[in-house]
Protein backbone atom coordinates (compact mmCIF):
# COMPACT_ATOMS: atom_id res chain seq x y z
CA UNK A 1 0.00 0.00 0.00
CA UNK A 2 1.48 3.20 -0.75
CA UNK A 3 0.93 5.76 1.99
CA UNK A 4 2.25 8.58 -0.07
CA UNK A 5 0.03 8.65 -2.38
CA UNK A 6 -2.70 7.61 -0.34
CA UNK A 7 -1.76 11.22 2.13
CA UNK A 8 -1.91 12.89 -1.02
CA UNK A 9 -5.69 11.83 -2.28
CA UNK A 10 -6.68 12.16 1.61
CA UNK A 11 -4.84 15.94 1.76
CA UNK A 12 -6.38 17.14 -1.68
CA UNK A 13 -10.32 15.41 0.22
CA UNK A 14 -9.59 17.58 3.26
CA UNK A 15 -8.46 20.75 1.35
CA UNK A 16 -11.47 20.50 -1.17
CA UNK A 17 -14.17 19.99 1.81
CA UNK A 18 -11.92 22.64 3.23
CA UNK A 19 -13.79 25.06 0.64
CA UNK A 20 -16.76 24.16 1.36
CA UNK A 21 -16.73 25.03 4.96
CA UNK A 22 -14.85 28.80 4.00
CA UNK A 23 -17.63 29.26 1.78
CA UNK A 24 -20.42 28.74 4.65
CA UNK A 25 -18.62 30.52 7.57
CA UNK A 26 -20.60 33.17 7.44
CA UNK A 27 -23.80 31.76 6.89
CA UNK A 28 -26.47 31.46 9.42
CA UNK A 29 -27.32 27.40 8.92
CA UNK A 30 -29.86 25.31 9.93
CA UNK A 31 -28.89 23.41 13.18
CA UNK A 32 -30.56 19.65 12.73
CA UNK A 33 -30.40 17.25 15.44
CA UNK A 34 -29.06 13.54 14.81
CA UNK A 35 -28.32 10.82 17.21
CA UNK A 36 -24.82 10.71 19.19
CA UNK A 37 -23.71 10.96 22.92
CA UNK A 38 -24.78 12.40 26.06
CA UNK A 39 -23.75 16.12 25.00
CA UNK A 40 -25.26 18.36 22.80
CA UNK A 41 -22.25 19.25 20.41
CA UNK A 42 -22.57 15.42 19.40
CA UNK A 43 -26.18 15.68 18.67
CA UNK A 44 -25.88 18.49 15.76
CA UNK A 45 -25.32 18.21 12.02
CA UNK A 46 -25.57 20.77 9.16
CA UNK A 47 -25.50 20.34 5.53
CA UNK A 48 -22.29 21.63 5.48
CA UNK A 49 -21.54 18.42 7.28
CA UNK A 50 -22.82 16.44 4.35
CA UNK A 51 -21.73 18.13 1.88
CA UNK A 52 -17.87 17.65 3.02
CA UNK A 53 -18.63 14.19 3.84
CA UNK A 54 -19.89 13.70 0.15
CA UNK A 55 -16.60 15.49 -1.30
CA UNK A 56 -14.49 13.83 0.76
CA UNK A 57 -16.53 10.33 0.05
CA UNK A 58 -15.55 11.34 -3.87
CA UNK A 59 -11.95 11.70 -3.27
CA UNK A 60 -11.74 8.49 -1.05
CA UNK A 61 -14.12 6.06 -2.33
CA UNK A 62 -11.91 4.66 -6.01
CA UNK A 63 -9.30 4.26 -3.50
CA UNK A 64 -11.28 1.87 -1.17
CA UNK A 65 -11.91 -0.19 -4.30
CA UNK A 66 -8.15 -0.29 -5.31
CA UNK A 67 -6.72 -0.73 -2.25
CA UNK A 68 -9.35 -3.03 -0.25
CA UNK A 69 -9.84 -0.40 2.27
CA UNK A 70 -12.26 -0.27 4.92
CA UNK A 71 -14.47 2.99 5.65
CA UNK A 72 -15.79 4.67 8.72
CA UNK A 73 -16.92 8.27 8.81
CA UNK A 74 -19.12 10.33 11.16
CA UNK A 75 -22.15 11.06 8.90
CA UNK A 76 -22.63 7.24 7.40
CA UNK A 77 -23.46 4.30 9.38
CA UNK A 78 -21.17 2.21 10.42
CA UNK A 79 -20.99 -0.86 7.91
CA UNK A 80 -17.92 -3.01 9.52
CA UNK A 81 -15.98 -3.11 7.04
CA UNK A 82 -13.21 -1.77 9.30
CA UNK A 83 -12.99 -5.17 10.69
CA UNK A 84 -12.74 -7.20 7.80
CA UNK A 85 -9.99 -4.81 5.87
CA UNK A 86 -6.38 -4.23 6.81
CA UNK A 87 -7.02 -0.85 6.90
CA UNK A 88 -10.00 1.69 6.93
CA UNK A 89 -10.32 5.39 6.35
CA UNK A 90 -12.05 7.21 9.18
CA UNK A 91 -12.76 10.66 8.51
CA UNK A 92 -14.68 13.33 10.47
CA UNK A 93 -16.21 15.59 7.52
CA UNK A 94 -16.29 18.42 10.33
CA UNK A 95 -14.75 18.23 13.04
CA UNK A 96 -16.39 21.43 16.02
CA UNK A 97 -19.74 21.68 13.90
CA UNK A 98 -20.83 23.25 17.24
CA UNK A 99 -17.85 25.74 17.20
CA UNK A 100 -18.62 25.96 13.04
CA UNK A 101 -22.61 27.05 14.05
CA UNK A 102 -21.19 29.34 16.70
CA UNK A 103 -18.70 31.36 14.11
CA UNK A 104 -15.89 30.31 16.84
CA UNK A 105 -12.91 28.89 15.74
CA UNK A 106 -11.46 25.56 16.42
CA UNK A 107 -13.39 23.04 13.42
CA UNK A 108 -12.03 21.16 11.40
CA UNK A 109 -11.63 18.69 8.60
CA UNK A 110 -9.81 14.84 10.08
CA UNK A 111 -8.97 12.11 7.70
CA UNK A 112 -7.03 9.15 8.59
CA UNK A 113 -6.24 5.55 7.75
CA UNK A 114 -6.21 3.08 10.28
CA UNK A 115 -5.10 -0.33 10.26
CA UNK A 116 -7.51 -2.96 11.55
CA UNK A 117 -5.51 -3.28 14.98
CA UNK A 118 -6.28 0.12 15.59
CA UNK A 119 -2.12 1.40 14.27
CA UNK A 120 -3.20 5.04 12.67
CA UNK A 121 -0.69 4.87 9.83
CA UNK A 122 -2.12 8.44 7.77
CA UNK A 123 -3.50 11.47 9.46
CA UNK A 124 -4.39 14.73 7.93
CA UNK A 125 -5.86 17.87 9.47
CA UNK A 126 -7.17 21.19 7.74
CA UNK A 127 -7.81 24.03 9.98
CA UNK A 128 -10.10 26.42 7.23
CA UNK A 129 -9.71 29.36 9.70
CA UNK A 130 -6.01 29.64 9.32
CA UNK A 131 -5.73 27.85 6.55
CA UNK A 132 -3.17 25.22 7.99
CA UNK A 133 -2.80 21.53 6.55
CA UNK A 134 -1.69 18.87 9.51
CA UNK A 135 -0.42 15.73 8.41
CA UNK A 136 1.48 12.69 9.34
CA UNK A 137 2.96 9.35 7.55
CA UNK A 138 3.56 6.32 10.18
CA UNK A 139 7.52 6.34 9.83
CA UNK A 140 7.51 9.51 7.72
CA UNK A 141 7.35 12.08 10.22
CA UNK A 142 4.55 15.05 10.60
CA UNK A 143 4.31 17.97 8.48
CA UNK A 144 2.67 21.75 8.78
CA UNK A 145 1.89 23.06 5.39
CA UNK A 146 3.99 20.42 4.24
CA UNK A 147 7.10 21.40 5.79
CA UNK A 148 8.71 19.09 8.22
CA UNK A 149 7.06 20.12 11.52
CA UNK A 150 9.70 21.17 14.40
CA UNK A 151 7.68 21.57 17.92
CA UNK A 152 9.03 25.07 19.99
CA UNK A 153 7.58 25.55 23.01
CA UNK A 154 8.28 28.79 24.49
CA UNK A 155 5.73 29.32 27.02
CA UNK A 156 6.45 29.31 31.02
CA UNK A 157 2.98 28.34 31.77
CA UNK A 158 0.64 25.39 31.34
CA UNK A 159 -1.46 25.53 28.55
CA UNK A 160 -4.98 23.49 29.13
CA UNK A 161 -6.61 22.90 26.01
CA UNK A 162 -10.40 21.93 26.11
CA UNK A 163 -13.45 22.06 24.40
CA UNK A 164 -15.80 23.30 27.38
CA UNK A 165 -14.67 25.32 29.94
CA UNK A 166 -13.26 23.92 32.98
CA UNK A 167 -16.18 25.61 35.58
CA UNK A 168 -18.64 23.79 33.14
CA UNK A 169 -16.57 20.22 32.95
CA UNK A 170 -17.86 17.09 35.08
CA UNK A 171 -14.95 16.28 37.85
CA UNK A 172 -13.71 20.08 37.40
CA UNK A 173 -11.49 19.80 40.62
CA UNK A 174 -10.15 16.32 39.43
CA UNK A 175 -8.76 17.96 36.55
CA UNK A 176 -7.46 21.22 38.50
CA UNK A 177 -5.54 18.61 40.51
CA UNK A 178 -3.99 17.19 37.53
CA UNK A 179 -3.33 20.59 35.86
CA UNK A 180 -2.00 22.15 39.20
CA UNK A 181 0.69 18.57 39.37
CA UNK A 182 1.67 18.75 35.49
CA UNK A 183 2.70 23.26 36.86
CA UNK A 184 4.09 22.02 39.64
CA UNK A 185 6.31 19.49 38.28
CA UNK A 186 7.12 21.72 35.30
CA UNK A 187 8.19 24.25 36.91
CA UNK A 188 5.57 26.45 35.07
CA UNK A 189 4.43 30.02 36.66
CA UNK A 190 0.58 29.15 35.63
CA UNK A 191 -2.54 27.89 33.96
CA UNK A 192 -3.86 29.11 30.75
CA UNK A 193 -7.35 27.85 29.77
CA UNK A 194 -8.17 27.74 25.90
CA UNK A 195 -11.56 26.58 24.98
CA UNK A 196 -14.40 25.92 22.60
CA UNK A 197 -12.45 24.11 20.04
CA UNK A 198 -13.24 20.43 18.96
CA UNK A 199 -11.57 17.34 20.20
CA UNK A 200 -9.46 17.69 16.55
CA UNK A 201 -8.29 21.28 17.08
CA UNK A 202 -7.88 20.50 20.71
CA UNK A 203 -5.32 18.19 20.26
CA UNK A 204 -3.67 20.63 17.40
CA UNK A 205 -3.74 23.38 20.30
CA UNK A 206 -1.52 21.78 22.04
CA UNK A 207 1.10 21.26 19.49
CA UNK A 208 0.92 25.19 18.88
CA UNK A 209 0.61 25.85 22.35
CA UNK A 210 2.89 24.30 24.37
CA UNK A 211 3.84 23.35 27.08
CA UNK A 212 -0.02 22.04 27.05
CA UNK A 213 -2.49 19.21 27.78
CA UNK A 214 -5.69 18.20 26.40
CA UNK A 215 -7.85 15.54 28.52
CA UNK A 216 -11.17 14.03 29.06
CA UNK A 217 -12.01 11.49 32.25
CA UNK A 218 -13.65 8.18 31.13
CA UNK A 219 -17.25 8.24 32.40
CA UNK A 220 -19.87 5.78 31.68
CA UNK A 221 -22.04 8.19 29.74
CA UNK A 222 -21.75 7.91 26.04
CA UNK A 223 -19.22 10.27 24.67
CA UNK A 224 -16.20 11.50 25.03
CA UNK A 225 -15.83 11.92 21.24
CA UNK A 226 -15.38 9.09 18.48
CA UNK A 227 -13.34 7.32 17.05
CA UNK A 228 -12.87 9.72 14.53
CA UNK A 229 -12.10 12.61 16.62
CA UNK A 230 -9.08 11.09 17.76
CA UNK A 231 -7.56 9.13 14.74
CA UNK A 232 -5.60 11.64 12.37
CA UNK A 233 -3.96 13.60 15.44
CA UNK A 234 -2.86 10.47 16.90
CA UNK A 235 -0.75 9.76 13.95
CA UNK A 236 0.30 13.08 13.83
CA UNK A 237 1.25 12.99 17.94
CA UNK A 238 2.64 9.14 17.29
CA UNK A 239 5.20 10.93 14.78
CA UNK A 240 6.09 13.78 16.63
CA UNK A 241 7.32 11.57 19.46
CA UNK A 242 4.33 13.16 21.86
CA UNK A 243 2.05 10.98 23.75
CA UNK A 244 -1.64 10.81 22.77
CA UNK A 245 -3.66 8.01 24.84
CA UNK A 246 -6.41 7.01 27.08
CA UNK A 247 -6.67 8.50 30.31
CA UNK A 248 -4.46 5.90 31.80
CA UNK A 249 -1.33 6.30 29.67
CA UNK A 250 -2.56 3.32 27.75
CA UNK A 251 -2.52 2.73 23.22
CA UNK A 252 -5.95 4.38 22.11
CA UNK A 253 -8.52 2.07 20.88
CA UNK A 254 -9.32 3.44 17.14
CA UNK A 255 -11.27 0.20 16.50
CA UNK A 256 -12.97 0.28 19.17
CA UNK A 257 -15.60 -3.44 18.35
CA UNK A 258 -18.25 -2.17 20.90
CA UNK A 259 -19.06 1.10 19.02
CA UNK A 260 -17.24 4.25 18.19
CA UNK A 261 -17.62 6.19 21.69
CA UNK A 262 -14.21 6.57 23.49
CA UNK A 263 -16.03 7.52 27.48
CA UNK A 264 -14.83 4.21 28.51
CA UNK A 265 -11.40 5.36 27.88
CA UNK A 266 -10.77 8.91 28.27
CA UNK A 267 -8.19 10.22 26.01
CA UNK A 268 -4.74 12.15 27.34
CA UNK A 269 -2.83 14.26 24.57
CA UNK A 270 -0.05 16.50 25.89
CA UNK A 271 3.03 18.60 25.10
CA UNK A 272 5.58 18.55 27.96
CA UNK A 273 8.90 18.60 26.21
CA UNK A 274 11.26 20.93 27.92
CA UNK A 275 11.18 24.74 26.45
CA UNK A 276 13.69 25.88 23.99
Amino acid sequence: MDLKHLANIAIEAALSAGKIIQKHMNDNIVVEQKEGGSNYASQVVTKVDRECENVILSHLMPTCEAYDIGLLSEETKDDGSRFKKDAFWCIDPMDGTLAFINKHPGFSISIALISRDGTPVIGVVFDPCTETLYHAIKGNGAYKNKMTWVIKNTNDFLTYVTDKKLRDTSKSNEIQVILNNHKANLGLKGIKEMSGSGAVMCAILVLENSPACFLKLPKKDLGGGSIWDYAATACIYQELGLPATDFYGEILDLNEKDGTFMNHQGVYYSNFKKRN
